[in-house]
């Protein structure tokens, strides 16, 4: 959660009082009187404790616009490998719409979508989604898909499929997502959006054939979810 300045500054004021605090209980004048007391132990690891706590605030407000912007950057750089930057003019990460996905499969009960804008018009949109099933977990993508529902592009953010065999879905490993782009619910039958092995267009791997079959019906699904939601999406 992003601070706002009032809260920042509530935080320094009582950073103030607990310094003013601990200047006075540290006099030494008041820690001879206070050392034979019990209550001086516990107040000690009170004190250590606090200011602990206190330090630990103060790191995490100093540290989370940082993260943040490179939480956006990161997605940033994702949306324009699926999304060519001659199509918008936007800042897609400041333009999106949430639709309901519970019903797809893709992970999620609701997906953020990223919309892509030229002169005011929508040309294309992106949104992250989930294979849930692959061969050794979640495989977690991000599409882009042009106004008319054709694929833009496709790339794999993160997944746990075996070295070698199964990582051939990165686009730094082979060039078997890429055979996606310009595709779309129009120009291919349902049956074909399957690896050849069950008679579907795209090629599996030696070895490896869960991971591209669950891949595909994954983006599959994600396409039906476009297309459920096209109209909202193109003419928000």
């Amino acid at each position: 959660m992003k601070l706002d300045p009032a809260t920042i500054e509530r935080l320094k004021q009582k950073i103030a009082v607990y310094r003013e605090f601990l200047k006075n209980w540290l006099e030494p004048s008041n820690l001879a009187q206070l050392r034979p007391k019990l209550e001086f132990q516990t107040g000690v690891l009170a004190g250590f404790a606090l200011i602990a706590s206190v330090l630990l605030g103060v790191t995490n407000c100093s540290t989370e616009g940082t993260i943040q912007r490179r939480l956006d950057e990161d997605l940033k750089k994702s949306l324009e490998e699926v999304v060519p930057v001659a199509l918008y003019d936007n800042d897609m990460l400041q333009d999106t719409l949430t639709i309901p996905s519970a019903e797809y499969n893709i992970g999620t009960d609701e997906t953020t979508v990223y919309i892509a804008k030229k002169s005011g018009k929508v040309s294309a949109v992106c949104f992250k989604f989930t294979a849930p099933d692959g061969y050794s977990g979640a495989i977690n993508m991000i599409m882009g898909i042009d106004r008319d529902g054709n694929i833009l592009g496709i790339r794999v953010l993160s997944h746990k499929e075996t070295p070698g065999l199964g990582d051939k879905i990165e686009v730094a490993k082979s060039d078997w997502i890429l055979k996606f782009t310009g595709r779309s619910l129009d120009n291919l039958a349902p049956a074909k959006w399957a690896v050849k092995k069950d008679g579907g267009e795209f090629d599996q791997f030696a070895g490896a054939t869960i991971t591209p079959r669950k891949s595909v019906q994954a983006i599959y699904r994600g396409l039906q979810l476009f297309k459920a939601h096209q109209d909202q999406l193109i003419n928000p």
